[in-house]
């Protein structure tokens, strides 16, 4: 017999994956296998945090996402798609989160700010998942690759707006996702290093002749050779449990020794287009 924080683990996944559907007590509390009287009051026992509060977050991490990156996006079909009845309730609520409306939001979001009430929510998705299976690791093989790249140097909270800044880039080019692969290289721990010496390069593969003459990027060349390979299946809040495995389980009983270059992440699928438990990302480790 499952008990309570099993239970409530099972309810907690069922939201994750189903984040765009209809919820209602009734559903989830049949989920859980426990009186919708009582149920309420337990989710937020084990998490710190009402199971209202938890969707509604979780859905305005995907708008907030949306309206800053997918500025074609109207905030109205925004709205809507986070189970908002008009604009004006969605903006509301979105204010009252985030303090800032979801056009200023659009206009200049404050993204420190914003990640601030995420933190809960990232403590307990880790904690969840550290309690999952060892991760599938396959050998791969890089090929030699020219890159266009936007240099993030400052702390981690501020990734956003460097993301932002390449997204802008890559939406005046013509470099489609299905020809021309995406990376991260990581060259620091966002958890050690939370200061402006934090690096990583936001780029994508180009040809020769790629235009890169625009200030904010860079060319650079990546190195191809073996690595070993993880596909990470999941939210970016917890891919760091996918290269802290690779360095202190894998690589020890592998016998492989590293190469001097970084860890990259080849972003396959991305969220917001995606929810963020499909988001698909291959964690490279290179070995020499």
């Amino acid at each position: 017999m499952c008990n309570t924080a099993q239970r409530m683990e099972k309810v907690r996944e069922y939201i994750e994956l189903n984040l765009d559907d209809h919820f209602d007590l009734d559903i989830l509390s049949r989920i859980a296998h426990l009186s919708k009287y009582h149920f309420h009051r337990l989710f937020s026992a084990e998490y710190g945090i009402s199971v209202a509060t938890y969707v509604r977050l979780l859905r305005l991490k995907k708008a907030a996402y949306q309206i800053a990156y997918r500025t074609e996006l109207p905030i109205t079909n925004i709205a809507l798609d986070c189970h908002y009845e008009s604009s004006e309730a969605f903006s509301r609520a979105f204010r009252k989160v985030f303090g800032q409306s979801p056009s200023a939001f659009r206009e200049d979001p404050d993204w420190p700010a914003w990640q601030s009430h995420f933190e809960g929510i990232f403590k307990l998705r880790n904690e969840a998942f550290m309690k999952q299976p060892k991760f599938d690791v396959e050998y791969a093989e890089l090929p030699t690759m020219h890159l266009a790249v936007f240099e993030h140097r400052d702390v981690p909270e501020k990734l956003h707006y460097s993301v932002k800044q390449f997204i802008d880039w890559h939406k005046g080019m013509t470099l489609l996702p299905s020809h021309y692969r995406t990376f991260n290289l990581i060259y620091d721990d966002p958890e050690e290093i939370v200061d402006t010496s934090f690096r990583l390069d936001i780029c994508c593969q180009i040809d020769t002749h790629t235009d890169v003459s625009d200030p904010r990027m860079v060319r650079k060349t990546l190195e191809g050779g073996r690595c070993a390979k993880i596909r990470f299946v999941g939210s970016d809040d917890v891919i760091g449990c996918a290269v802290r495995f690779l360095y202190s389980q894998w690589l020890p009983a592998s016998g492989e020794t590293l190469r001097d270059f970084p860890v990259l992440f080849e972003r396959v699928t991305f969220f917001p287009d995606v929810l963020e438990h499909e988001m698909v990302t291959d964690v490279y480790l290179p070995i020499a």
